[in-house]
């Protein structure tokens, strides 16, 4: 026993200092590994990349690279603030991002575990990291099935112990390196200029990385970079006071806060005998009762309802997802556009057809009945000089019918606005843009149409019935305003080729007025396969065929008379004379498509003042460049849109066209809308190449309904809130937005926050939400889906 004993505290003593050694080693050893544990928190450990593979893709906020200056301080006055307007707003990448710089603990550091926060500050203080490794609140969104993974206002995140490291995803793991690597980028391309960025972006791509994480491709704007997005009120330059807009955000913000949530809202049916094709502003019953005459298709224009509606407009019975371009050119679902009468009239001239399911469209037209590819190519032999899809790009079809002759100068990469009237012409509107072809429904009546001045490359009517004679000529004088100075127009029509009394009367009366309009005849050619004819007018480049005229007939508009006025414009019998100087709008044409997209137009220079603040021709670079960065890295990857299943698009608020302009290698078209209150900028979108209207969105748009498959909208509706009730802006959306379409908009956050409770209202999908300060964005799928009491009303 005492050997035993003994024996054991002999095997003790003479290991004593290797026993203790043993012991200090397992303390440092414990202790190295729970270092290494914290240090893999924030490590760039590389998972594999099938974790992040099956993650939907979460916003990331980049700090902004420029900062741009708000409208608000040029009104007031603060030079010392926008003299550094266009500067670098962070020389040096190793600063800590802005919001981290606030005397306040970020919120992430809190929820750091205790055991893990100090040796994680011993091992930034040995080896600091990188300046792409630095923490950043992580940014959080609403996922495409309306899971929450987390709110990203910072406001509301104010008192959250619970935040995330920005180096773990959703469910506490480490994030891939890939995604990592990709938030950083963002972060080093915020701290370069405006002009370094493609390079920038041309780097991110090199190292593969890109392809690997969706999840941080979207471009949001916040800080200074966010006012590249904003507009003030005012015309050409001049932007409102500081004053004028502390009024403004009041209001917004009282009616964010009595706009109440989602149950709220009580939606109905719209109650007009125009049932599933109403259109508030063409179909307005009451109004038209009361108009005195009819004489000049007043019938046709637009009276708009007093107060704005916000019904809700049922779809037809059987509506279907429409058939995708370019498909959709040859053949519609019956049950989307449920008429016949458009059939049994024009059947016979290749219009559209039925048969079973589908409505056919053969491609032919009233004077095209062998096919509109024939009598487009028709017209270029006439005119070689015309050049389809080089000098001319923008055109207007009047009297378009189902809009054949737009749909296939599509393979001419011709832009063709089309319009006609909702009249005994069942639905022809609403045919071309169920088939994916661009079309309005307006009338050449009483007013100006709703184009600025000298844009239109050519201007084409096929048998259009327009008395183009009558009454001084005051609708072809209305062409001659929206012609641009050397642009064409193409008349192909009866008198040109018959000979029936009738017919020789109009062509002489044409004649006489032609030529006092010192518009030319450059060619005058018959179609042999489809038996009609055509003449082919010019109009002059400059003045000196009006100064030499005889007789002042039509007679010279006043030169208080603005050409581009044109919202609500009565028409006037007069010619607007042409620009003079080398500099003017309209002097040159120009540059072929497609490098007229990105050029800057020859009359766009620093000598005036640009939306943004900045001399003109630097704002539009500027504009450009973003909304491609916009659209690359987050329309067409980070929202989970399939743009093969897209179309028909609308920019609810264009500037420059910059929006439309990114989307050129997509399968889309896009309708840029210039609101009536923002600075006119239309005639830039048209220089470009491409094409839009004015309007005012506190009325009705001039559309049928599901017709769009895509609106887009920046700050648009905030500056609603103070002209109109959002609520019934917001019905419109619905009416023309095709169920399972989308809505993004980019607002400030109160108001996407408030177009998102309608939308949830109405039982749609939302895509995507972000906020950040107080800038907003929203991505919303419309539903088939309507509220129980609107099924029951149904």
């Amino acid at each position: 026993m005492a050997f035993g004993r003994g024996g054991k505290m002999d095997g003790r003593r003479p290991s004593s200092s290797s026993s203790s050694f043993c012991t200090t080693t397992t303390v440092v050893v414990f202790v190295a590994l729970c270092l290494v544990g914290a240090w893999m928190m924030t490590s760039s450990t590389v998972f594999p990349l099938e974790i992040s593979s099956n993650k939907k893709p979460v916003v990331k906020q980049q700090p902004a690279p420029v900062n741009f200056g708000t409208s608000e301080d040029a009104a007031s006055g603060n030079t010392g603030e926008g003299s550094g307007k266009f500067e670098d707003t962070d020389n040096n990448d190793t600063t800590v991002p802005e919001e981290l710089t606030n005397n306040e603990a970020p919120e992430k550091e809190k929820s750091t575990e205790n055991m893990a926060e100090k040796p994680e500050e011993k091992l930034e203080e040995k080896e600091p990291a990188p300046p792409n490794e630095k923490e950043e609140t992580k940014d959080m969104f609403d996922d495409a099935n309306g899971k929450s993974e987390g709110r990203s206002d910072d406001v509301k995140n104010d008192n959250d112990g619970d935040k995330k490291d920005e180096n773990t995803n959703e469910s506490g793991d480490e994030k891939p390196d890939g995604e990592r690597k990709d938030d950083q980028e963002e972060k080093s391309e915020g701290d370069a200029t405006q002009e370094e960025q493609p390079q920038i972006e041309e780097k991110v791509e090199e190292t593969g990385e890109k392809e690997q994480s969706s999840n941080s491709n979207e471009v949001f704007p916040d800080g200074a970079q966010s006012e590249l997005l904003k507009e003030s009120n005012a015309q050409n330059g001049s932007f409102t006071t500081q004053a004028a807009e502390s009024k403004n955000e009041k209001e917004v913000q009282a009616s964010s806060k009595s706009s109440g949530d989602e149950t709220s809202y009580s939606w109905k049916l719209c109650n007009s005998s125009a049932s599933t094709d109403y259109i508030p502003c063409l179909d307005n019953v009451k109004a038209i009762k009361k108009l005195r005459s009819t004489k000049h298709y007043e019938h046709r224009e637009r009276h708009c309802p007093e107060e704005p509606p916000t019904c809700l407009v049922p779809l037809p019975e059987g509506y279907k997802r429409p058939i995708e371009w370019p498909k959709s050119r040859d053949k519609v679902w019956y049950s989307n556009v449920p008429h016949t009468k458009l059939a049994e009239y024009k059947g016979h001239q290749n219009w559209v057809k039925v048969s079973g399911d589908y409505l056919l469209f053969p491609g032919g037209g009233t004077q095209f009945k062998n096919g509109a590819l024939h009598y487009i190519d028709t017209i270029q032999q006439a005119l070689p000089d015309i050049a389809w899809g080089k000098r001319s790009r923008v055109i207007l079809d009047v009297g378009c019918g189902v809009a054949s002759f737009g749909g296939y100068m599509f393979d001419r990469d011709v832009l063709t606005m089309s319009f006609a009237p909702k009249d005994e012409h069942e639905a022809q509107v609403q045919f071309a843009l169920e088939r994916g072809i661009p079309a309005i429904s307006a009338v050449m009546g009483t007013k100006r149409l709703p184009y600025p001045s000298r844009v239109f490359d050519v201007i084409h009517c096929a048998r259009c019935r327009v008395p183009w004679h009558i009454e001084g000529g005051m609708l072809l004088l209305e062409l001659n305003r929206l012609l641009r100075p050397g642009g064409y127009f193409v008349w192909s029509a009866t008198p040109v080729y018959q000979k029936l009394p009738e017919d020789v009367e109009i062509w002489n009366a044409m004649s006489i007025l032609t030529k006092s309009m010192c518009w030319k005849m450059v060619n005058k050619t018959k179609d042999k396969l489809n038996q009609v004819g055509m003449a082919i007018y010019q109009k002059p480049m400059d003045n000196n065929c009006y100064e030499k005229r005889s007789e002042n007939s039509p007679p010279l508009c006043k030169e208080s008379d603005a050409a581009d006025a044109a919202w609500n414009v009565p028409l006037e019998a007069c010619m607007h004379k042409l620009p003079v100087g080398p500099t003017v709008r309209g002097a040159k044409w120009p540059e072929s498509w497609p490098q007229r997209l990105n050029k800057t137009p020859f009359w766009v220079d620093g000598s005036q003042v640009g939306v943004y603040g900045k001399p003109a021709n630097e704002d539009f670079e500027a504009d450009n460049a973003h909304w491609k960065r916009v659209v690359s890295k987050s329309y067409l990857n980070g929202m989970g849109i399939d743009w093969s299943k897209v179309r028909n698009v609308m920019d609810m608020r264009a500037v420059y066209g910059g929006f439309a302009a990114a989307l050129k290698n997509q399968k889309v078209w896009v309708m840029n809308i210039v609101p009536i209150d923002s600075p006119d900028t239309l005639p830039i979108i048209y220089e470009r190449g491409l094409f839009g209207m004015y309007h005012d969105w506190c009325e009705s748009f001039s559309t049928y309904p599901r017709t769009y498959d895509l609106l887009h909208a920046d700050h648009l509706f905030s500056k609603l809130k103070t002209r109109c009730k959002l609520l019934a802006v917001f019905a419109e959306v619905d009416r023309v937005l095709r169920p399972e379409g989308k809505l993004i908009v980019r607002d400030t956050a109160d108001t996407t926050n408030e177009l998102e409770s309608m939308a949830k209202s109405l039982k749609w999908e939302v895509r995507m939400t972000y906020t950040k300060g107080n800038e907003g964005l929203l991505c919303v799928e419309k539903s088939m889906w309507r509220p129980k009491e609107v099924e029951a009303s149904m």
